[in-house]
């Protein structure tokens, strides 16, 4: 279903702010995505609030995207008004037992564990090379190397669509793989800040941590365009695994190609579609229930109309 946004209102709103006819693929790590009519760029928290206030006041639809990571937007764009949350304020708090590590959602979560690392609090080194936000790690409880977001974190603040804002604690967001209660009932929320407990140690430690983990990404993860992780590891499996035994890395759909590097990487080699992945995708689902008898789940989100 589509409608046509207000310009003229969200022009008096929001005024310079405002940019119209956005296309997608210039926010997306993939380089995919149809138009949108009215993107907004939110720089702090108190932006974000306002923003999303705004917008639910006037029954308009809104998506909230950081590094444009792990989302697919389709060809034909999204009907509704796109925030690009780079709200990116960091404090840290060493004094505290055990120390304290704030940060708005839209901060960079590599950038957060390299602070964090020069302060000599561990923790979040696995994210060291994560390129996405804090908002959306948290919303899919993002991790790497057998950690994830839910293992530090200690509590979150949420803006809710009735006005009120909430401090959630780490445990009220019933994180599972890859999930929290925000991401499995698709929640309206909006994510304004979090905080961490992390623990004191050396810095040359953390920093040690941090290259073989970087080491390790590098070595198993293809560069290029790409979305990130395609799939969901599968319970005791690896979605790569199951691609690879399927016989589709290589694979290609236009300019999209499953990587012979990682094959849960689906990288644009040129002038790929949304379609082209949106084909591929269905396309290694297909072969991997059929070879596997297993049902990879999405860790991408899709956003927009892909013509089932």
């Amino acid at each position: 279903m589509t409608f046509e946004l207000p310009l003229d209102r969200l022009c008096e709103l929001f005024g310079d702010h405002l940019q119209e006819n956005v296309v997608m693929a210039n926010y997306t790590t993939a380089h995919v995505g149809g138009p949108v009519e009215a993107l907004i760029p939110i720089n702090t928290s108190v932006e974000l609030e306002r923003a999303a206030r705004t917008l639910w006041e006037l029954k308009l639809p809104f998506k909230i995207i950081g590094s444009g990571a792990n989302v697919l937007f389709s060809d034909r764009g999204y009907s509704g008004v796109i925030l690009v949350n780079h709200a990116h304020t960091i404090k840290i708090d060493s004094h505290r037992t055990p120390p304290r590590v704030w940060a708005e959602s839209g901060a960079n979560l590599g950038g957060l564990a390299q602070q964090a690392a020069l302060r000599g609090l561990s923790g979040l080194e696995w994210a060291a090379t994560i390129p996405g936000t804090l908002g959306g790690a948290i919303y899919g409880n993002a991790g790497a190397q057998a950690m994830d977001i839910a293992g530090t974190l200690l509590s979150v603040e949420l803006l809710q669509p009735d006005g009120n804002k909430e401090t959630w604690s780490a445990d009220h967001f019933q994180f599972q793989y890859r999930s929290s209660i925000l991401k499995r009932e698709r929640s309206q929320a909006v994510i304004l800040s979090g905080c961490f407990n992390l623990q004191p140690d050396a810095i040359d430690n953390i920093r040690k941590r941090m290259s073989e983990f970087n080491s390790r990404r590098k070595s198993s993860q293809p560069p290029g365009a790409s979305m990130g992780s395609t799939f969901k590891n599968p319970p005791d499996d690896y979605a790569g695994r199951l691609i690879e035994a399927a016989g589709l890395k290589g694979k290609r759909v236009g300019d999209v190609e499953v990587s012979p590097r990682h094959a849960n990487f689906f990288v644009n080699t040129g002038k790929a579609t949304a379609q082209d992945y949106y084909r591929l995708i269905r396309l290694v689902q297909q072969k991997v229930a059929q070879t596997s008898n297993i049902q990879l789940e999405l860790e991408i989100e899709l956003v927009g109309d892909f013509g089932d």
